[in-house]
């Protein structure tokens, strides 16, 4: 009998055309025969996809979860039993879980990581050391992670180069804004089953992600409110219809809180005090420490399981506050993640720059690089090829007249 594991990774296979070209290319040219990966990402079935693509394309794969609450079991199981895959990852990982799997995952030495959030680039370089010499570099996926990778390198600390694929234009333009976005709310609406109409949503942080969420928010009917410490992007969130307030204020007359900047402590304790009672909380970001989870479980009074994935918080002055998946990635802890063909998208820059590093590593230095132009270009045609898109293109003379400063008015 098929799994159902089986089962999502065809029905995520299917949906991502783009892939599906790139996977013509690595089953001919194998750019990665010979080579072991190491990957620490969100083990469901888009990365399955994603890890098989890699793997088809001649490398040894060995895999582990970035966050404790994001992997699928039926995806786990499948991988290991269908695909004869290295998984290491479960549902509900404790800490002591979590690092132990990340340590597996770096057992067969890496050529390349593959990293979301940093904790496994952060593992070599502090514990596991006698892998440097062997690693040719490595990928980070998400925000969080990139802001950690900046951190390393400006503290002398990167001893090899790392991509930071969040800020691939292919990747936060639709990733972040449009994947995030739709992704959260499914989250939400899983998780609570409430009415997002009429309600008083904030959202912490007006990056990409947040204008994601917010957009989504605001199409759902809410009326939203966007905290911000960027002056720039708050001014922004006012033009585009947006309320902007201190999170201390929002909190007073919100239904639901969205956190999603890559920061901790964007919602305090004390703040929580004043909030509105019964206000639901949630964090799309990729640690849970943007929420004062420790705060609530050490200073309430009273905690209960209210739904399946939502714990109702009694605080010392008698306030009730409800939070989505002990303040956990709220689209993978609650959802599905993001939709099948936005990550395609994502995961072909991934692994077309996977591919540039396993090629040109001898010339880079140790630092954080960004994705390369042509990279984010060549997958941009390949979304619109499979979409049956035309668009123009400049003529001898507009590229002339573009490179020309001779013309005026």
């Amino acid at each position: 009998m098929v799994s159902n594991g089986f089962l999502r990774l065809n029905w995520a296979r299917e949906h991502m055309p783009v892939s599906a070209q790139i996977r013509k290319m690595f089953e001919k040219d194998q750019p990665f025969r010979g080579l072991n990966i190491s990957m620490a990402l969100h083990v469901e079935a888009k990365t399955g996809i994603f890890a098989l693509l890699l793997k088809e394309g001649g490398a040894n794969i060995t895999m582990s979860s970035c966050n404790p609450l994001s992997s699928d079991d039926a995806v786990v199981e499948s991988l290991k039993k269908d695909y004869n895959m290295k998984v290491y990852a479960k549902k509900g990982e404790t800490e002591e879980e979590y690092y132990e799997y990340l340590h597996k995952t770096l057992d067969t030495p890496p050529d390349l990581i593959i990293d979301d959030g940093g904790d496994l680039t952060k593992l070599v370089l502090d514990e596991r050391k006698d892998l440097i010499e062997r690693l040719r570099g490595g990928n980070e996926e998400t925000t969080t992670g990139v802001v950690r990778l900046k951190a390393m390198e400006k503290d002398g600390a990167m001893k090899f180069p790392m991509f930071d694929v969040n800020d691939a234009q292919m990747k936060h333009f639709f990733d972040n804004r449009y994947g995030t976005g739709q992704s959260t709310l499914d989250g939400i609406m899983n998780a609570t089953n409430l009415l997002i109409a009429g309600s008083n949503v904030t959202v912490a942080g007006y990056g990409y992600c947040g204008k994601g969420v917010a957009m989504r928010m605001k199409g759902m009917g809410a009326n939203v409110i966007v905290t911000e410490i960027d002056p720039v992007k708050a001014v922004e969130a006012l033009m585009d219809g947006f309320r902007v307030k201190p999170m201390s204020q929002a909190l007073k007359e919100s239904d639901f809180v969205v956190t999603v900047t890559g920061m901790k402590d964007v919602i305090k304790y004390e703040d929580l005090l004043t909030a509105k009672p019964g206000v639901v909380l949630s964090n799309s970001g990729h640690f849970n420490n943007e929420i004062c989870f420790t705060d609530l479980e050490k200073r309430s009074i009273k905690k209960e399981k209210v739904r399946d994935l939502v714990t109702a918080y009694k605080l010392e002055n008698g306030n009730i506050i409800n939070l989505i998946a002990d303040g956990r990635l709220v689209n993978l802890a609650s959802g599905q993640g993001h939709p099948v063909e936005i990550m395609d998208m994502s995961f072909a820059i991934q692994a077309l720059t996977a591919q540039y590093l396993a090629k040109n590593y001898e010339q880079l230095e140790d630092r954080v690089y960004p994705v390369p132009s042509e990279i984010d270009t060549e997958v941009a045609k390949i979304k619109l090829k499979v979409m049956d898109v035309n668009i123009d293109t400049l003529s001898d003379d507009q590229i002339r007249y573009a490179g020309s400063w001779q013309e005026g008015t």
